[in-house]
């Protein structure tokens, strides 16, 4: 299928056009608008367990939903939840570790589980998951703010915010760590870093969520009551 990404990157906007016959996953809420020769199906995605996993251990929806084209070309556009950018990622039977929240939609055929950090995200703030996309087909991902890729040979290294990854390929090895000691961990801003090594893509978004999230949270109104 065609697509297009609009308005990047602040407010970016998924345009997809479809052939009969033609499908595509997406997280549940994704859709802005879409032609009527578009069927929806709704279902959890892997079952009820797989839903269950995704929701409660992913951070992702519990749901998610099938669109498939009818008779005629169709159109289908679909939007992050978070102001931001969005990626088209073609896959070629690889596999692309997605951070929670950032999987928006992929074709049918590229399998998504939720898959355990380990201790190399024990200690993220982002969560201990990662969704595990593999196959071939079409993958597109989101992020808050715009989305900035670094490619790494072979044994070359990469610190990045933890708040700052959206996603990165299984060819490369990665670890959490804090920035520095304890006093530059509490006083620097910065925190927990992961630790990248090469072969391999980095896809990271140039805001963090927590990050706002911190400045925002202290000048809401405090409750009287």
């Amino acid at each position: 299928m065609q697509n297009e990404v609009l308005y990047r990157p602040s407010y970016s906007l998924l345009r997809l056009l479809m052939e009969p016959g033609e499908a595509l996953l997406a997280e549940a809420g994704a859709m802005v608008s879409m032609t009527p020769n578009i069927q929806v199906q709704t279902q959890a995605k892997g079952g009820l367990l797989g839903g269950l996993k995704r929701a409660v251990l992913g951070g992702e929806s519990f749901f998610i939903n099938t669109f498939t084209c009818g008779e005629g070309q169709g159109e289908l556009t679909l939007a992050p939840n978070l102001p931001g950018d969005l990626v088209h990622v073609p896959m070629a039977g690889g596999t692309m570790m997605v951070q929670s929240g950032s999987f928006i939609a992929s074709s049918p055929a590229i399998s998504t589980d939720t898959s355990w950090a380990g201790s190399k995200g024990f200690f993220s703030k982002e969560g201990l998951f990662l969704l595990k996309c593999t196959g071939q087909g079409d993958l597109f991902m989101s992020s808050y703010g715009a989305i900035h890729m670094v490619e790494l040979p072979a044994g070359a290294g990469y610190v990045v915010d933890t708040g700052h990854v959206v996603a990165f390929e299984s060819t490369m090895d990665y670890k959490v760590r804090a920035v520095g000691g304890l006093k530059q961990t509490l006083f620097s801003g910065e925190g927990l870093v992961s630790e990248f090594v090469g072969p391999g893509r980095l896809y990271m978004q140039t805001r963090s969520f927590e990050a706002f999230l911190g400045v925002l949270i202290p000048r809401l109104p405090k409750s009287s009551g």
